[in-house]
């Protein structure tokens, strides 16, 4: 199973790109769903409202799993295909890419369409700081008050951020660690006397 996914860490804009008098200005941004996908896209049109067309593509998941392509009246695959196939060139998931065009007054036809927005994407992307980002998994420790010494060393250990500490009688964590280290810190907590545990996705 995979843990980690390449995206990019903020988003990149107005990179310009001519190509026979037509204008491509190419924005990427890193989503994490479809709300914020159909956001940006909103935004790009209220900035570009006179644009000819407002073509995109996106990858979401860990594996890319939920994608589009988005021709926005361009020729089919002449527009989003490119841009999509820059994605998958770079590796990146949770991004989309839009590439806005001004028409010039020249037509470039199919090949000269997918050469454009190719370039518009590949540029955009070339500009971004590719990330690793890890998969997280929440946790919930319960435990007796005189172990929180043992578990506090064990979820530093694991570099655990915790994000709640219930302390009573029985003391309640909430943390977040790597998905990756799930395996491990339950076959240490399951050792443990006195102590249960649950995931929290």
């Amino acid at each position: 199973m995979e843990f980690s996914f390449e995206t990019i860490k903020a988003p990149v804009e107005n990179i310009f790109f001519r190509e026979k008098g037509s204008k491509f200005i190419g924005f990427a941004i890193p989503v994490r769903n479809d709300a914020e996908i159909k956001d940006a896209l909103q935004q790009i049109k209220e900035i570009h409202p006179k644009a000819t067309h407002h073509c995109y593509a996106f990858r979401l998941g860990i594996n890319g799993e939920n994608y589009r392509a988005n021709d926005d009246g361009e020729p089919s695959g002449s527009a989003g295909l490119p841009i999509y196939n820059q994605l998958l060139a770079h590796n990146l998931t949770n991004t989309l890419v839009i590439v806005v065009r001004y028409y010039g007054g020249t037509k470039l036809g199919v090949s000269g369409l997918v050469r454009a927005y190719k370039e518009s994407a590949r540029a955009a992307l070339a500009e971004a700081e590719i990330i690793t980002e890890e998969l997280q998994s929440g946790i919930e420790i319960s435990f007796d008050f005189s172990q929180q010494n043992v578990i506090f060393t064990l979820l530093n250990k694991f570099n655990a951020k915790i994000q709640d500490f219930i302390t009573e009688e029985k003391c309640t964590i909430k943390a977040v660690i790597k998905s990756a280290e799930k395996e491990s810190i339950s076959n240490q907590l399951a050792e443990m006397q006195n102590i249960s545990f649950k995931f929290l996705d």
